[in-house]
């Protein structure tokens, strides 16, 4: 009878990384693993800007829990294989229905920034549907002349339109996604990033002030 091997080492680094071990975090997800990242971002269709956007959308895909189940995808690793094999497998099935995705979607042309049509009810449902995985701004504090000095900041231009979009000009969620061509599912995931983005700039900005 034939004995599976069980990789004990990475089940233990798979449950470190499912309770948010920053170090393993740091040291396996991003370190370790960023030659295997990169060499997919490089070879497959990712719909992401660069390796590092790469990496943080396949972490909130594999350790985001289900909304149905309450478990995130990495609870799903036993240890049968290597954990680097594992993630390998979660990317190329994310790529391939990235690239599925992008095959049936519709060109959508971009909507005018009108500031003066309000949100209907339907708008607000769309809204509050993904608030326990975000982690929203709060711009009562601030003047638009800083918040647009915050954006200019962000590294990344597609979560900087995002931001602007949403909280700038009051747009619902659905007309965000639509006016930068995005589905629904990536926009939520490219959402909560543009979000984190932008507080890391204020925490940066507060620290030099």
């Amino acid at each position: 009878m034939e004995v599976k091997k069980i990789y004990t080492e990475d089940l233990q680094i798979a449950k470190a990384l499912i309770q948010r071990d920053n170090m393993v975090t740091r040291k396996y997800f991003y370190q370790h693993c960023f030659p295997l990242f990169k060499s997919i971002f490089d070879n497959y269709y990712t719909d992401c800007t660069d390796y590092k956007e790469f990496i943080d959308e396949i972490y909130i895909v594999v350790l985001t829990p289900s909304k149905i189940t309450g478990k995130c995808q990495m609870e799903n690793y036993r240890g049968e294989s290597s954990l680097a094999s594992w993630i390998k497998t979660a990317c190329l099935f994310y790529c391939y229905k990235k690239y599925e995705l992008k095959q049936r979607m519709p060109v959508h042309k971009p909507l005018p920034h009108n500031t003066e049509e309000e949100d209907g009810e339907g708008a607000i449902s769309d809204r509050k549907s993904d608030e326990s995985l975000s982690n929203p701004i709060d711009f009562s504090d601030m003047n638009r002349a800083d918040v647009e000095t915050l954006l200019s900041l962000m590294s990344n231009v597609r979560y900087r339109n995002i931001i602007r979009l949403l909280y700038l000009e009051q747009k619902s969620h659905k007309e965000t996604a639509e006016a930068l061509g995005m589905s629904m599912d990536n926009y939520y995931n490219k959402r909560i990033l543009a979000e984190k983005q932008f507080k890391q700039v204020c925490r940066k900005e507060a620290r030099h002030a």
